[in-house]
């Protein structure tokens, strides 16, 4: 593995284009969340496919698709990170969380399973929370049950976050800004009542709010428990892709307190709501989905020689 180039600062998230393979690049990033610190919660996004072919409006992971990650190419990123802060592999943050949600929709390599298989023994790190988060894509029944199965052996009370990426409640909607075909509700919902255990994290549905798309908690109400799922809100990134499809965030993250209607509504009729808003300095940094690798390869500065990315990019 080799970095081709990184950015970011120290005390935020730090964002690296590495190289896998030969002329196909990804990236992996570590981020704390002030106050807290490196000690208090570490935070990896991992990259698990070459591009991404499913394409959502907001991402800039997608438009692009070459290849599945091997298991040994999604753990060099963790190893590539963890040595940089924890050499000989010790992990002392209270709250060591990877986020197989960088590159890439997990759920559609295979690997990632055999991944968060090996994590307990390849790392000693008594605060390992493995994050995936998806927007269940339709055929992919056999790794979810492989998943289901994983973290009942591994990772029972509280130790998995699993998070289905919803957005809006209108299926129409949805469907233009996820561009594939995918789990309904109602599948959903069932696979969550069957991963939720007493003593677990509640199954999260993100919504990151864009302006025009609708969150209807009648909707939601009709299909997830609020005694399984809860709700988590975020901002909709920046992205180059946001941009060209016209999407903008539904709030402005510096004044979060537009949101109290939305919330007030979903936790008068149960649900916990989590509003997720993260350092404002990221989008600078340009650490979301695929962001820093597309504005490397659309500026000047050229990959080093004999480098090249099989993807042309256009702003």
């Amino acid at each position: 593995m080799r970095v081709i180039a990184h950015a970011g600062k120290e005390d935020v998230a730090m964002v690296y284009i590495v190289e896998l393979s030969k002329g196909r690049l990804v990236e992996c990033v570590e981020a704390i969340q002030p106050p807290l610190t490196r000690q208090d919660k570490w935070v990896l996004l991992i990259s698990t496919l070459f591009g991404c072919p499913v394409g959502c409006q907001m991402c800039d992971a997608g438009g692009s698709y070459h290849g599945k990650l091997s298991a040994d190419e999604i753990l060099a990123q963790i190893d590539f990170l963890v040595q940089k802060r924890f050499p000989g592999q010790k992990i002392t943050s209270r709250q060591f969380k990877i986020q197989f949600a960088r590159m890439g929709e997990p759920a559609l390599n295979p690997a990632v399973l055999e991944v968060l298989d090996q994590l307990p023994q390849r790392y000693e790190a008594p605060g390992l929370i493995p994050s995936l988060s998806t927007i269940a894509p339709l055929g992919q029944e056999a790794f979810f049950e492989r998943l289901l199965e994983i973290k009942q052996f591994h990772y029972q009370n509280g130790a998995f976050q699993f998070q289905f990426s919803i957005h809006t409640t209108d299926a129409a909607q949805r469907d233009r800004l996820i561009p594939v075909k995918k789990w309904s509700f109602t599948q959903m919902a069932a696979f969550g009542e069957r991963f939720y255990q007493p003593g677990d994290r509640k199954v999260t549905l993100n919504f990151a709010l864009t302006d025009g798309l609708a969150v209807d908690e009648r909707i939601l109400l009709q299909h997830f428990s609020p005694e399984i799922f809860l709700i988590k809100i975020t901002p909709l990134n920046p992205t180059y892709r946001a941009s060209e499809h016209g999407l903008s965030s539904a709030f402005d993250p510096t004044q979060a307190h537009g949101l109290h209607p939305l919330v007030e509504r979903l936790e008068k009729v149960g649900y916990q709501v989590l509003i997720s808003i993260g350092e404002l300095e990221e989008n600078r940094i340009g650490s979301n989905c695929g962001q820093y690798l597309r504005q490397y390869l659309t500026t000047q500065k050229p990959l080093p020689d004999g480098y090249t990315y099989p993807v042309q990019y256009t702003l």
